[in-house]
């Protein structure tokens, strides 16, 4: 009878797991931490990495930085960190910033924003890459403040950029919302700040 009861238990965590790895949408979705590597030149701080795996900054609703040149890993690294809080039973969810804006643009035009809202703020991890690739208009400033400000203390995210954090507020433009959002992003996040040349080349791991 236990022999039963454990294969249905894990029946039915694995199934859990499939729901949401599928659910996330990952653009890396057999991206994970066991497969990270550590050489010097890339300076990805192997305790800082192996304490994000134990899940208390999605318990503690901190976010997560990751920042480097092209190539260098921050999206694999963002989808490893996401996969792994699918295995701990977090919902995840992953949208490229650029094609956010977009869904965003068309939920506005369709009368569905507040309820595409509404499920950004229940996600658990939202993650949110490539930010920064393109100048922001005034409504994509303030749909990203709406996102964070709603998540900010509740729920936690991961942000990639190839931008330094600290030319974000020009980027933003906007001083008000800059201010808002910098402070709501960084205050409580774990930044890593990757470096080297582009690994798009090598077979372990993708961008």
């Amino acid at each position: 009878m236990a022999l039963l009861v454990d294969a249905e238990w894990i029946d039915r965590q694995n199934k859990r797991l499939g729901r949401l790895l599928r659910d996330a949408k990952l653009r890396l979705p057999n991206a994970c931490i066991e497969d990270l590597d550590y050489p010097a030149r890339r300076q990805l701080d192997r305790s800082a990495v192996r304490q994000l795996a134990t899940g208390t900054w999605v318990e503690q609703h901190h976010n997560v930085v990751i920042t480097g040149p092209t190539g260098v890993g921050k999206t694999y690294l963002a989808c490893a960190l996401a996969q792994q809080a699918c295995r701990r039973g977090y919902r995840v969810l992953y949208r490229r910033v650029p094609r956010l804006f977009d869904e965003l643009a068309l939920a506005r035009a369709d009368g569905t924003y507040p309820r595409l809202l509404t499920r950004f703020a229940r996600i658990d991890v939202l993650v949110l890459d490539d930010w920064g690739l393109a100048p922001l208009a005034d409504a994509e400033r303030r749909d990203l403040l709406e996102i964070i400000e709603d998540r900010h203390g509740n729920r936690s995210t991961v942000l990639t950029s190839q931008m330094p954090v600290g030319t974000w507020h020009d980027h933003l433009g906007d001083p008000t919302i800059a201010d808002a959002i910098c402070d709501r992003l960084l205050h409580n996040a774990h930044p890593l700040v990757l470096q080297g040349p582009s690994r798009r080349k090598q077979p372990l791991e993708k961008d």
